[in-house]
């Protein structure tokens, strides 16, 4: 049987021990350095809160790596800020859980357990072969699978609009400069003096 707990019987749950002090003298065994050994980064106070990357000086791998530019570009490294993702349902994952003439809409995806949840917009990819007359909506589609779900008879909806494509801009070449018409300009010949040997006639 346990001991009755009394004032008298009272102990710690375990032994104290002693902090370790130094700083106190030779004879304390922690005196002097301290027991940080002699110079060194280690001896500073502050030495072991480096921050997350700190690479002793050297320069940390996060600087080392090459970088796209442009911190707001959709491939910016690590991510944009403009990035955007994607889950992906492929032709036939809609061919074998799907009835023809069915609606497919996120929430009969999540319904049929091809995606988990509709927080993250949906595209429709062309993998496999698609033979039943579908009603797709969905926030993207890839080429290939817009061309099978209208081959089967089915329609496509873009849940944010159908994308507009973008022609690539182009510099305008500068007009070339007029070329300055030529000012002719008269050459008037000088008469040289005779010389001695050419004497004038008469």
């Amino acid at each position: 049987m346990a001991e009755e707990l009394n004032l008298h019987s009272l102990k710690p749950a375990q032994a104290r021990k002693d902090r370790k002090r130094v700083g106190r003298g030779m004879g304390s065994g922690k005196g002097r350095y301290s027991g940080r050994g002699i110079k060194g980064q280690k001896s500073r106070s502050g030495s072991h809160y480096m921050p997350a990357g700190f690479e002793g000086g050297q320069m940390p791998i996060d600087m080392r790596l090459p970088k796209l530019r442009g911190n707001t570009s959709a491939d910016a490294m690590p991510i944009g800020p403009f990035r955007t993702s994607t889950q992906p349902v492929n032709l036939r994952d809609l061919e074998a859980r799907f009835d023809g003439g069915a609606e497919v809409t996120p929430e009969a995806l999540v319904a049929a357990r091809l995606i988990k949840n509709t927080k993250i917009d949906i595209k429709i990819l062309g993998s496999g072969d698609l033979t039943k007359k579908l009603s797709v909506s969905a926030h993207g589609f890839s080429k290939t699978a817009k061309e099978k779900i209208e081959a089967a008879g089915g329609t496509v909806t873009w849940l944010r609009g159908e994308p507009v494509e973008t022609k690539p801009k182009r510099s305008k070449a500068k007009a070339p400069i007029a070329d300055e018409p030529e000012v002719e300009t008269e050459v008037v010949e000088e008469a040289t003096p005779a010389t001695a040997d050419e004497a004038p006639t008469e």
